[in-house]
C-alpha cells in the first residue's frame, strides 16, 4: 500500500518515477509489453527521445520541452531497472557516476584548480581529461570510444576533432572547399562509369568533407541540417497553401508551377526579415 500510495503522489518525484518503472518491470504484475522489452528493443526509443527534446529546443516550444525531457529521463530510468534486474548497476549507480565525472572534469570549480581561464582553455582542459580517461580505459587509438551508434552526421564530426587534436587537419577552410570541389567532381565522374555501391562510397566521401567545412566554420552540420529540413518543410508547405488557393494539390501541378510559387514564398520571406 505505501507503494501505492507512491506512485499517486502527484509530487513524488524521482523515487516515484522510479517505483512506476519497477511496478511495470514486475514479472508477475507488470506490464506485458515492459516486461518484454531488453537494452537493444529500448535503444531506438532512447534515440528518438533525445531527438524530440532537441526538436521542442528548436522550435522553441518551451511548454513542450518539459513532457520531452521527462520521456528522456524515463529511458534513462528503464535501461537502469534493466540493468539492475541483472544485476549489473542500478539508476543510483547511474547518478553517481555522473557526479563523479561532473566533479572529476571540472576541478576549476570542486578543486584547487583557478577559474581565471577562457571557455576556449576550459574546453582544452576538458578534452584533456578526457583523454586520460580513455587511456584508464585501454583505448590507446585516437579514435577509440568514438560510439559508432551516433547519427552518422555526428560521428563524423567526432572523428575529425579527434584526428585535429594530433594534427591531421587542413590549415582553414580553402583548403577544405577544394577538397570539396575535387570529391564533387570524382561524384560526377562516378555517376556515369562506377557500380552503384562505388557511387554511394563516393557521395559518403563528399558529405564527409562536407561535415569538415561545417567544423572549420565553427558549425554544427546536424544542427545546420535540422534547421534546413524546418526551412524546406515550411516553404513546401507553403507553396501547397498557394496551390490549394488555385483549387490544386501538387500532384495536379507541374514542377515549374511549383518552383515560380517556391521563389514567392522565399520572396516573402525575405521581405519580412
Amino acid at each position: 500500500m505505501a507503494d501505492d500510495a507512491l506512485i499517486h503522489n502527484p509530487k513524488g518525484g524521482m523515487p516515484r518515477l522510479l517505483e512506476i518503472m519497477r511496478r511495470l518491470r514486475d514479472p508477475d504484475t507488470g506490464c506485458p509489453w515492459d516486461i518484454e522489452q531488453d537494452f537493444s528493443t529500448i535503444a531506438p526509443y532512447t534515440i528518438e527521445e533525445a531527438y524530440e527534446v532537441a526538436d521542442a529546443i528548436d522550435r522553441e516550444a518551451w511548454d513542450e520541452l518539459k513532457g520531452e525531457l521527462g520521456d528522456l529521463l524515463f529511458q534513462s530510468v528503464f535501461h537502469a531497472q534493466m540493468a539492475s534486474e541483472k544485476g549489473l548497476f542500478d539508476f543510483n549507480d547511474v547518478a553517481d557516476t555522473m557526479s563523479d565525472k561532473m566533479v572529476a572534469r571540472h576541478p576549476h570549480v570542486f578543486g584547487d584548480e583557478s577559474r581565471d581561464k577562457s571557455a576556449d582553455q576550459q574546453t582544452r582542459d576538458w578534452e584533456t581529461i578526457k583523454a586520460a580517461e580513455r587511456a584508464g580505459k585501454a583505448q590507446k587509438g585516437t579514435l577509440d570510444g568514438v560510439a559508432i551508434g551516433l547519427p552518422a552526421l555526428l560521428r563524423a564530426l567526432k572523428l575529425q576533432k579527434r584526428a585535429a587534436r594530433v594534427g591531421f587537419d587542413w590549415p582553414d577552410t580553402s583548403h577544405v572547399i577544394d577538397k570539396i570541389v575535387e570529391e564533387a567532381k570524382e561524384l560526377e565522374e562516378a555517376r556515369d562509369t562506377l557500380t552503384e555501391t562505388e557511387i554511394a562510397e563516393e557521395f559518403g566521401d563528399l558529405l564527409f568533407v562536407m561535415v569538415n567545412l561545417g567544423r572549420h566554420l565553427g558549425l554544427d552540420p546536424e544542427s545546420a541540417l535540422r534547421a534546413t529540413n524546418a526551412k524546406f518543410t515550411r516553404r513546401f508547405e507553403k507553396v501547397e497553401e498557394k496551390l490549394a488557393d488555385r483549387g490544386k494539390i501538387p500532384s495536379q501541378s507541374t514542377l515549374e508551377e511549383m518552383d515560380a510559387l517556391w521563389d514567392e514564398v522565399k520572396s516573402d520571406e525575405k521581405n519580412r526579415k
